[in-house]
């Protein structure tokens, strides 16, 4: 008997992802995790929310461009935040950024993203998924973590607990964060910015630049203004989540969860991972601009970030 859901269709492209694995960059395994960790930590807290006596809900699946199908085989409740996939349960529209029960039987199915690029759907409890190195996140990369290290495909089963509830809550509308085609991105310079003259710091800072159409779970390469380092190269070393690395042809490429552990680009600094986050909303063609700030205007961003999130008070619906 199966407890928790069937893939009927997989979509583009499905990932079970937690909050990442962290610790192993000595043994050449990158941290994975949800692209868009501030959805992913929504769509959880909305499922745990729902039923209090429910374990954590600290697993769930990144959906990238849309497409999923599920059948439920369980009483439980979901929740899917983030990009503007169309949700349907028995073919019946369902507001996302809010839980929802389903029941065994139930047909779940994700549209194509209007607005944004992933979508996360979590359940109540977590899927049930063994851990690989500390943590779940698949990265295909390295054919580790899900249920095989690959993609959900058709018929893969996820399991999960079941759990019942009343009582649903959602994320009020101004709370939700807006999705655009445009972003100004916050970026600490690193110790290279001295291979970067001047005028090629200005040059960055001042130019816009376009989401290519070769953007993955590894990188996002931007078009633009070229910008040159006055090294070809620097040994290999470790990368950080956020890299903006330059390599030959000057076109940035911005370091992602699923990232290289070691390489040796020149790299102009980092982005903060609340920027990350919404780069990984933006489609191909969309804008993208660069701000220089500090290390303590980030870590200040950050805890305010981390500071509104926990305060803000889901809905009763």
């Amino acid at each position: 008997m199966i407890s928790g859901f069937k893939v009927i269709n997989p979509g583009i492209l499905t990932l079970i992802q937690d909050a990442g694995r962290f610790g192993f960059h000595g043994i050449g395994l990158t941290n994975g995790g949800p692209l868009d960790s501030l959805a992913f930590r929504w769509a959880t807290r909305l499922c745990g929310a729902a039923v209090e006596n429910a374990a954590s809900s600290d697993t769930a699946l990144e959906i990238s461009i849309g497409g999923l199908s599920l059948e439920a085989y369980v009483d439980t409740v979901i929740a899917v935040t983030g990009a503007d996939m169309p949700l349907t349960i028995n073919g019946q529209p369902c507001q996302l950024w809010q839980s929802h029960s389903v029941k065994a039987g139930d047909y779940i199915e994700l549209g194509y993203a209007q607005q944004g690029c992933r979508s996360y759907l979590a359940v109540s409890g977590g899927f049930d998924i063994s851990h690989s190195f500390g943590s779940a996140a698949t990265v295909s990369r390295e054919s580790i973590g899900g249920l095989s290290g690959e993609p959900l495909q058709q018929n893969d089963v996820l399991p999960c607990a079941g759990y019942h509830t009343a009582q649903h809550y959602a994320v009020a509308d101004n709370d939700r964060p807006q999705y655009g085609n445009a972003l100004t991105a916050r970026v600490i310079l690193g110790y290279q910015q001295e291979t970067f003259s001047e005028v090629q710091q200005r040059l960055f800072f001042t130019s816009d630049y376009t989401v290519s159409d070769r953007c993955d779970r590894m990188g996002y390469r931007l078009t633009g203004q070229s910008i040159q380092s006055s090294v070809e190269g620097i040994l290999s070393e470790g990368i950080c989540h956020g890299a903006i690395q330059i390599p030959a042809d000057g076109q940035p490429i911005v370091l992602m969860n699923d990232r290289q552990t070691i390489g040796g680009y020149p790299k102009i600094g980092s982005m903060i991972s609340i920027d990350t986050a919404r780069l990984a909303q933006l489609s191909a063609g969309a804008k993208v601009c660069f701000e220089p700030i500090s290390m303590e205007q980030a870590h200040s961003l950050l805890h305010f970030a981390e500071a509104n999130f926990q305060q803000i008070s889901l809905q009763r619906c």
